[in-house]
Protein backbone atom coordinates (compact mmCIF):
# COMPACT_ATOMS: atom_id res chain seq x y z
CA UNK A 1 0.00 0.00 0.00
CA UNK A 2 3.03 1.88 1.07
CA UNK A 3 4.29 1.70 -2.73
CA UNK A 4 0.91 2.51 -4.50
CA UNK A 5 0.93 6.01 -2.09
CA UNK A 6 4.15 6.79 -2.53
CA UNK A 7 4.29 6.14 -6.41
CA UNK A 8 0.49 8.08 -6.80
CA UNK A 9 2.15 11.09 -4.77
CA UNK A 10 4.87 11.13 -7.37
CA UNK A 11 2.64 11.65 -10.26
CA UNK A 12 0.50 13.85 -8.28
CA UNK A 13 3.82 16.13 -7.96
CA UNK A 14 4.90 16.05 -10.91
CA UNK A 15 1.95 16.80 -12.81
CA UNK A 16 1.49 19.87 -10.78
CA UNK A 17 5.13 21.00 -11.22
CA UNK A 18 5.78 23.02 -14.36
CA UNK A 19 9.10 23.17 -16.09
CA UNK A 20 9.52 26.81 -15.81
CA UNK A 21 8.79 26.34 -11.90
CA UNK A 22 11.36 23.67 -11.76
CA UNK A 23 13.62 26.36 -13.88
CA UNK A 24 13.41 24.38 -17.06
CA UNK A 25 12.74 25.47 -20.72
CA UNK A 26 9.15 23.92 -21.95
CA UNK A 27 10.50 23.39 -25.23
CA UNK A 28 7.67 21.30 -28.02
CA UNK A 29 4.33 20.16 -27.56
CA UNK A 30 3.50 18.77 -24.64
CA UNK A 31 0.24 16.85 -23.16
CA UNK A 32 0.45 17.90 -19.91
CA UNK A 33 1.56 20.96 -18.00
CA UNK A 34 3.73 19.28 -15.37
CA UNK A 35 7.03 17.90 -15.76
CA UNK A 36 7.97 14.70 -17.98
CA UNK A 37 9.85 11.85 -16.14
CA UNK A 38 12.70 12.40 -17.75
CA UNK A 39 13.10 15.84 -16.47
CA UNK A 40 12.21 14.95 -12.92
CA UNK A 41 14.74 12.15 -13.13
CA UNK A 42 17.20 14.54 -15.03
CA UNK A 43 16.98 17.31 -12.21
CA UNK A 44 16.97 14.73 -9.23
CA UNK A 45 19.79 12.80 -11.00
CA UNK A 46 17.95 9.14 -10.87
CA UNK A 47 17.42 7.33 -14.23
CA UNK A 48 14.03 7.39 -15.78
CA UNK A 49 13.96 3.84 -15.14
CA UNK A 50 14.41 4.13 -11.70
CA UNK A 51 11.64 6.97 -11.15
CA UNK A 52 9.46 4.48 -13.86
CA UNK A 53 9.18 1.64 -11.32
CA UNK A 54 8.58 4.04 -7.86
CA UNK A 55 5.82 5.53 -9.59
CA UNK A 56 4.62 2.20 -10.53
CA UNK A 57 5.43 1.08 -7.33
CA UNK A 58 7.73 -1.60 -8.51
CA UNK A 59 10.27 -0.36 -6.68
CA UNK A 60 9.50 -0.24 -3.16
CA UNK A 61 12.85 1.57 -0.84
CA UNK A 62 13.98 4.53 -2.19
CA UNK A 63 17.29 5.81 -0.23
CA UNK A 64 17.28 8.74 1.98
CA UNK A 65 19.53 10.10 -0.80
CA UNK A 66 16.88 9.79 -3.66
CA UNK A 67 13.88 10.68 -1.36
CA UNK A 68 15.90 14.35 -0.72
CA UNK A 69 17.10 14.69 -4.45
CA UNK A 70 13.13 13.74 -5.29
CA UNK A 71 11.67 16.42 -2.70
CA UNK A 72 14.57 18.97 -4.01
CA UNK A 73 13.84 18.72 -7.91
CA UNK A 74 9.85 18.70 -7.29
CA UNK A 75 10.55 21.85 -4.74
CA UNK A 76 8.13 20.40 -2.13
CA UNK A 77 6.99 22.52 1.15
CA UNK A 78 8.84 20.89 4.33
CA UNK A 79 5.51 19.61 5.31
CA UNK A 80 5.55 17.80 1.31
CA UNK A 81 9.37 17.02 1.83
CA UNK A 82 8.44 15.18 5.55
CA UNK A 83 5.20 13.20 3.80
CA UNK A 84 7.24 12.59 1.15
CA UNK A 85 9.81 10.94 3.42
CA UNK A 86 7.06 9.08 5.39
CA UNK A 87 5.92 7.34 2.14
CA UNK A 88 9.05 6.00 1.59
CA UNK A 89 8.92 4.32 4.93
CA UNK A 90 11.51 6.64 5.99
CA UNK A 91 12.43 9.03 8.78
CA UNK A 92 12.81 12.36 7.85
CA UNK A 93 16.08 14.10 8.97
CA UNK A 94 16.04 15.82 12.12
CA UNK A 95 17.86 18.79 13.62
CA UNK A 96 20.70 16.66 14.25
CA UNK A 97 21.87 16.46 10.71
CA UNK A 98 23.27 18.76 8.22
CA UNK A 99 19.72 20.10 6.39
CA UNK A 100 19.42 19.67 3.00
CA UNK A 101 16.53 21.28 2.14
CA UNK A 102 16.25 23.96 0.23
CA UNK A 103 12.82 26.31 0.08
CA UNK A 104 10.53 27.44 -2.45
CA UNK A 105 11.73 31.13 -1.89
CA UNK A 106 15.61 29.92 -2.77
CA UNK A 107 14.69 28.23 -5.85
CA UNK A 108 12.72 31.41 -6.76
CA UNK A 109 15.84 33.75 -6.03
CA UNK A 110 17.72 31.17 -8.65
CA UNK A 111 15.34 30.98 -10.88
CA UNK A 112 15.59 34.89 -11.03
CA UNK A 113 19.45 34.98 -11.54
CA UNK A 114 19.59 33.31 -14.98
CA UNK A 115 22.72 35.92 -15.84
CA UNK A 116 24.89 35.09 -12.61
CA UNK A 117 26.37 31.87 -11.51
CA UNK A 118 24.63 30.47 -8.60
CA UNK A 119 24.84 27.40 -6.49
CA UNK A 120 23.89 26.17 -3.23
CA UNK A 121 26.10 24.24 -0.37
CA UNK A 122 24.93 22.47 2.86
CA UNK A 123 26.78 23.51 5.88
CA UNK A 124 29.50 20.23 5.17
CA UNK A 125 29.62 22.01 1.27
CA UNK A 126 27.94 19.55 -0.43
CA UNK A 127 26.48 21.12 -3.37
CA UNK A 128 23.04 20.79 -3.85
CA UNK A 129 21.90 22.75 -6.63
CA UNK A 130 23.81 24.65 -9.37
CA UNK A 131 22.09 27.02 -12.29
CA UNK A 132 23.40 26.15 -15.34
CA UNK A 133 25.43 29.42 -15.56
CA UNK A 134 27.31 28.21 -12.37
CA UNK A 135 27.70 24.95 -14.13
CA UNK A 136 29.21 26.08 -17.48
CA UNK A 137 31.73 28.23 -15.21
CA UNK A 138 33.15 25.66 -13.03
CA UNK A 139 32.06 22.44 -14.65
CA UNK A 140 29.60 19.35 -13.90
CA UNK A 141 31.22 17.83 -10.60
CA UNK A 142 29.71 14.35 -9.59
CA UNK A 143 30.18 12.18 -7.32
CA UNK A 144 33.10 12.87 -4.54
CA UNK A 145 33.74 15.92 -6.38
CA UNK A 146 30.33 17.35 -5.42
CA UNK A 147 31.98 18.36 -2.01
CA UNK A 148 34.16 21.47 -2.16
CA UNK A 149 36.08 20.27 0.46
CA UNK A 150 36.69 17.37 -1.16
CA UNK A 151 37.47 18.17 -3.99
CA UNK A 152 40.07 20.96 -2.08
CA UNK A 153 42.12 18.51 -1.20
CA UNK A 154 41.51 15.33 -2.67
CA UNK A 155 39.70 16.17 -5.84
CA UNK A 156 40.22 17.00 -9.62
CA UNK A 157 40.27 20.61 -8.35
CA UNK A 158 38.61 23.83 -9.18
CA UNK A 159 39.22 26.31 -12.27
CA UNK A 160 39.38 28.86 -9.89
CA UNK A 161 43.00 29.98 -9.95
CA UNK A 162 45.16 30.15 -6.92
CA UNK A 163 48.71 30.90 -5.57
CA UNK A 164 49.82 28.64 -2.60
CA UNK A 165 48.69 31.45 -0.07
CA UNK A 166 45.35 31.82 -1.48
CA UNK A 167 44.86 27.88 -1.91
CA UNK A 168 46.21 27.68 1.58
CA UNK A 169 43.79 30.21 3.32
CA UNK A 170 40.92 28.13 1.33
CA UNK A 171 41.55 24.73 2.60
CA UNK A 172 42.11 26.43 6.18
CA UNK A 173 38.58 28.38 6.36
CA UNK A 174 36.93 24.74 4.81
CA UNK A 175 38.79 22.94 7.50
CA UNK A 176 36.95 25.39 10.41
CA UNK A 177 34.38 25.65 8.10
CA UNK A 178 33.70 21.58 8.79
CA UNK A 179 34.47 21.30 12.61
CA UNK A 180 32.06 24.20 13.06
CA UNK A 181 29.19 21.89 11.28
CA UNK A 182 30.27 18.78 13.12
CA UNK A 183 29.99 20.46 16.03
CA UNK A 184 26.26 21.83 15.54
CA UNK A 185 25.11 17.73 14.27
CA UNK A 186 26.81 15.46 16.00
CA UNK A 187 24.84 12.78 15.11
CA UNK A 188 25.21 13.13 11.31
CA UNK A 189 26.83 10.09 10.06
CA UNK A 190 27.57 11.17 6.45
CA UNK A 191 29.00 14.01 7.98
CA UNK A 192 31.99 12.66 10.22
CA UNK A 193 32.11 9.77 7.66
CA UNK A 194 33.58 12.61 4.98
CA UNK A 195 35.86 14.13 7.80
CA UNK A 196 36.94 10.54 8.65
CA UNK A 197 37.84 9.71 4.86
CA UNK A 198 39.79 13.19 4.69
CA UNK A 199 41.92 12.68 7.76
CA UNK A 200 42.70 9.53 6.61
CA UNK A 201 43.45 10.46 2.83
CA UNK A 202 44.69 14.01 3.04
CA UNK A 203 47.90 14.28 5.17
CA UNK A 204 47.10 18.47 5.21
CA UNK A 205 43.65 17.69 5.90
CA UNK A 206 44.77 15.72 9.32
CA UNK A 207 47.27 18.55 10.01
CA UNK A 208 44.98 21.44 9.78
CA UNK A 209 42.54 19.44 11.85
CA UNK A 210 44.67 18.37 14.59
CA UNK A 211 46.09 22.19 15.14
CA UNK A 212 42.46 23.29 14.79
CA UNK A 213 42.73 26.06 12.30
CA UNK A 214 41.03 28.56 12.06
CA UNK A 215 39.59 30.71 9.61
CA UNK A 216 36.02 31.83 7.27
CA UNK A 217 34.89 31.96 3.86
CA UNK A 218 35.43 36.19 2.95
CA UNK A 219 34.40 37.66 -0.42
CA UNK A 220 37.13 37.49 -2.58
CA UNK A 221 38.06 38.58 -6.21
CA UNK A 222 38.48 34.97 -8.41
CA UNK A 223 40.30 34.51 -11.74
CA UNK A 224 38.40 31.69 -12.80
CA UNK A 225 40.25 29.56 -16.06
CA UNK A 226 38.06 28.83 -18.53
CA UNK A 227 38.41 26.21 -21.24
CA UNK A 228 36.61 28.57 -24.07
CA UNK A 229 36.41 31.74 -23.13
CA UNK A 230 39.80 32.16 -21.10
CA UNK A 231 40.34 33.96 -17.66
CA UNK A 232 37.54 35.40 -16.38
CA UNK A 233 38.01 37.61 -12.88
CA UNK A 234 34.49 37.24 -10.72
CA UNK A 235 33.57 38.53 -7.32
CA UNK A 236 32.61 36.04 -5.53
CA UNK A 237 30.04 35.85 -2.31
CA UNK A 238 29.29 33.51 -0.01
CA UNK A 239 25.42 34.21 1.73
CA UNK A 240 24.13 32.40 4.21
CA UNK A 241 20.37 31.65 4.61
CA UNK A 242 18.63 32.01 7.78
CA UNK A 243 17.21 28.91 9.50
CA UNK A 244 18.22 26.78 6.87
CA UNK A 245 22.01 26.52 7.49
CA UNK A 246 22.61 26.41 3.83
CA UNK A 247 25.28 28.41 1.95
CA UNK A 248 24.84 30.36 -1.44
CA UNK A 249 27.92 30.71 -3.36
CA UNK A 250 27.31 34.07 -6.17
CA UNK A 251 29.74 34.80 -9.00
CA UNK A 252 29.30 38.29 -10.10
CA UNK A 253 31.15 40.43 -12.94
CA UNK A 254 31.64 44.27 -12.69
CA UNK A 255 29.89 45.55 -15.32
CA UNK A 256 31.30 47.40 -18.04
CA UNK A 257 34.47 45.15 -18.03
CA UNK A 258 35.79 42.09 -20.10
CA UNK A 259 34.99 40.11 -17.52
CA UNK A 260 31.72 41.04 -18.23
CA UNK A 261 31.55 40.47 -21.77
CA UNK A 262 33.10 36.91 -21.02
CA UNK A 263 30.58 35.80 -18.60
CA UNK A 264 27.79 37.08 -21.39
CA UNK A 265 29.31 34.83 -23.76
CA UNK A 266 29.50 32.12 -21.26
CA UNK A 267 25.79 32.61 -21.03
CA UNK A 268 25.09 31.99 -24.52
CA UNK A 269 27.46 29.02 -25.01
CA UNK A 270 25.92 27.52 -22.14
CA UNK A 271 27.13 23.67 -21.11
CA UNK A 272 26.89 22.72 -24.89
CA UNK A 273 30.78 21.81 -25.30
CA UNK A 274 31.58 20.90 -21.59
CA UNK A 275 31.29 17.12 -22.33
CA UNK A 276 33.40 16.41 -18.79
CA UNK A 277 35.36 18.08 -16.23
CA UNK A 278 38.43 20.29 -17.46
Amino acid sequence: MAATELGAALRHWRDRVSPAAAGLRAGGRRRAAGLRREELSQLAGISVDYLTRLEQGRATHPSAQVVEALARALRLTSDGRAHLYQLAGLAAPGAATVPAYIPPSVHRMLDRLTGTPVAVFDAAWAQLLANPLYTALMGDWQGDDLNAVWRNFLGAGTRVRHTPDSLGALRAAQVADLRRTAARYPSDRHLHHLIGRLRTESPEFETLWTSGAVGRHESARKTIDHPHVGAITLDCDVLVVAGEDLRIMVYTAEPGTDDADRLALLSVIGTQELTGRH
